[in-house]
């Protein structure tokens, strides 16, 4: 062992790029299946009425601010930064960083937190001013909100821990946890709403039991390490001011998708009721391969390009980058293909029980198309995105994100009207497809991105198996009525030939055309 290596226990030799996406994918499509049965759950028991219109606004509205600040500014400032202290500095210094930044960011979000919870009315009038002109839906939503806000401090903590946990390899324990709010919130929903005067409140009580169970969960993992923090006080640290530093522009850059959601929530408020659940329940679909793939690659791919770029290896940081958007578009043109032509089985598969209707399988299904079309855009941003960040420019992203939500707002508002929740959910994929754009094009142009020999064929071999994934579906769907009409038996069944035979003849054609999984391994150590 290196005197490098006794100087920091956890600094190991790590695994291939492929390998550590594929243990990040698993764990977080097993999360991303239980938050499906957690929607199918919620879905059943309150459906798209107004109560659970209320719930969404008084939870995304932590979450939101979870995306953006923990994981999106912060861990994308604050990764390269420890990846730099473990490169060029003693483990004693990296304690030290995580100490003074556990300190600081525990005593900001407290107060946050707490400010939040007094003005929570207020806060919803802010985020879905439309509830204004119903006082039920609008004094619920506000008496949630002030038991779901502290969520952010805890996930924020979380995803602190999940941080440092990613920087030195560890990515299963930090894509595990979001299986605990998935537990959470389908243990409240079936075992607390007969205890509560308005049923709806359980989940409320299952997002706080869940942000306690997800920080508990990191703290053994922390210790293995050996970097359990012990929080101190640190706003004049070199360390926490370079991160603070970076993480303002960084909400722009790497959160513009969130910010454009909760504008899509913001102007669905004044649409008819029904809109804001039917936004979501698409979204829910659309995040899944976004979040399996699309987010794997980038967790992965952040602490490899920040040690690429402290030790000085462009040519390494082009390839990991070129290897990341191969992988993006083997999986997320199909998955956009498969959500885009089976909206209605998948909404209906899912969704259709309870308090569900049929028009709100047909509504749902408008938004996950237009959500569809930005799918590949979204997943982009998230390997793009890290290009910038990894080598501590935060400046160019934040402009390009500036220029993202602007065209957001104006697509907003040319869509509303004729296509209502639907143009919400198209702007967003607009605006995404033209952030992505000029990200790459920043890379690009700046020479930190150059494209690697055998992009014509590969871009071929795509086109023909996706080619044969649209003939497929197009041969076995039926019709959205037929969906509608079947009972859960026959919806299940024929949803999962179409899942398999869609999925057999895209990888079949793959095959066919040369494709080998070694095509996909790491195109650099790590």
């Amino acid at each position: 062992m290196t005197s490098e290596q006794q100087a920091d226990p956890a600094k190991k030799t790590g695994g291939g790029l492929l390998r550590s996406s594929l243990v990040v994918g698993i764990m977080t499509m097993l999360s991303r299946v239980l938050g499906l049965v957690r929607d199918v759950v919620v879905a059943f028991y309150f459906g798209s009425q107004a109560e659970a219109d209320a719930f969404f606004v008084a939870f995304k509205i932590p979450n939101f601010l979870r995306r953006l600040f923990a994981e999106g500014a912060f861990s994308q400032a604050f990764v390269p930064v420890l990846s730099e202290y473990r490169t060029k500095r003693s483990h004693e210094a990296v304690q030290e960083l995580v100490n003074r930044v556990a300190g600081t960011l525990g005593f900001t979000l407290t107060i946050v937190t707490v400010f939040a919870m007094v003005g929570a009315p207020w806060l919803i009038m802010l985020f879905a001013p439309g509830f204004h002109g119903d006082a039920a839906k609008m004094t619920l939503a506000g008496e949630m909100l002030r038991i779901t806000f502290p969520y952010l401090l805890l996930i924020s903590l979380t995803a602190f821990a999940g941080s440092i946990l990613n920087s030195y390899n560890k990515f299963a324990v930090p894509a595990f946890t979001p299986v605990v709010l998935n537990i959470s919130l389908i243990g409240a929903t079936v075992l607390l709403t007969p205890y509560f005067e308005q049923p709806v409140m359980a989940l409320a009580w299952g997002v706080v039991i869940a942000g306690v169970s997800q920080l508990l969960l990191q703290i053994p993992f922390l210790k293995q390490i050996q970097l359990l923090p012990v929080p101190m006080w640190g706003w004049k640290d070199e360390g926490v001011r370079k991160i603070l530093r970076l993480m303002g522009p960084a909400m722009f850059g790497v959160s513009v998708a969130q910010i454009n959601l909760l504008l899509d929530t913001v102007l669905a408020s004044f649409l008819q009721t029904g809109s804001i659940s039917w936004l979501y329940y698409s979204d829910r679909l659309m995040e899944l391969p976004l979040g399996v793939f699309g987010i794997a690659i980038a967790t992965v791919i952040l602490p490899s390009l920040s040690r690429q770029h402290a030790s000085e290896d462009p040519k390494a940081f082009s390839k990991t980058l070129d290897w990341a958007l191969r992988m993006v578009l083997l999986i997320g043109v199909p998955a956009a293909v498969a959500l885009y032509l089976l909206a209605e089985p998948l909404i209906a598969t899912l969704f259709f029980h309870g308090r569900m209707e049929g028009n709100d399988v047909l509504m749902a299904a408008m938004s996950l198309r237009a959500y569809a079309i930005g799918l590949l855009f979204f997943m982009l941003i998230k390997v793009l995105a890290p290009g910038f960040f990894a080598r501590q420019d935060t400046k160019t992203p934040v402009k390009i994100a500036i220029v993202a939500m602007v065209a957001n707002m104006a697509f907003n508002l040319m869509l509303v009207w004729n296509l209502q929740h639907a143009g919400l959910a198209l702007a967003t994929s607009l605006s995404a497809a033209l952030n992505a754009g000029l990200l790459f094009r920043g890379l690009k142009k700046s020479g930190v991105f150059q494209v690697q020999p055998g992009w014509m064929v590969y871009g071929g071999r795509l086109l023909a198996a996706n080619a044969a994934l649209v003939g497929c579906i197009f041969w076995l769907v039926d019709a959205p009525a037929v969906w509608l009409n079947w009972g859960m038996l026959d919806r299940v069944w024929h949803l999962a030939v179409l899942v398999v035979a869609g999925i057999s003849a895209y990888v079949i054609t793959l095959l066919a055309c040369g494709i080998r999984p070694r095509h996909f391994v790491s195109p650099v150590k790590h």
